[in-house]
């Protein structure tokens, strides 16, 4: 018998995916636990729209993520920091920070977490790159300046 999963389900596939199983194991302990769901045509038609629009739905989170990767390649943020007399910073510029100016400079929303950055404990330019989705990249060129 095809059944749809509507959970995951040990030994027989995750939950969306279509699989076929004996009759007993679908009618005494699938069914009744609400595992899943019998494969009839309004089913299958069902999980053909939802695998269509998980589909758009990622490929608009790509076309955006390329669209914020265009924005953001090549331009420079400016952060200004204080000194002690020997040109070292007090602490160090964070990616909390970097994030912060390319919000108010540039006015695109960057989460600090999926940024990477070298320790920036001097004076001077620094490249960074933003992980903007799986395989779209980013690199913008941080000064800090006095």
């Amino acid at each position: 018998m095809k059944v749809i999963l509507l959970a995951d389900v040990k030994g027989h596939g995750k939950k969306g995916e279509l699989c076929n199983v004996s009759d007993g194991y679908a009618r005494n302990f699938l069914f009744p636990k609400k595992l899943a769901i019998e494969a009839d045509s309004t089913a299958l038609n069902d999980l053909k729209n939802r695998e269509a629009a998980a589909a758009h739905h990622k490929k608009e989170e790509i076309d955006a993520a390329n669209a914020t990767a265009k924005q953001l390649e090549g331009k420079t943020v400016t952060i200004s920091a204080k000194a002690g007399s020997n040109g070292k910073l007090f602490g160090s510029v964070t990616s909390k920070e970097i994030a912060t100016e390319i919000k108010n400079s540039l006015g695109i929303e960057i989460d600090r977490k999926k940024m990477s950055v070298a320790d920036i404990k001097n004076f001077g330019e620094y490249t960074a790159e933003i992980k903007l989705y799986t395989g779209i990249t980013a690199k913008i060129t941080v000064k800090v300046t006095e």
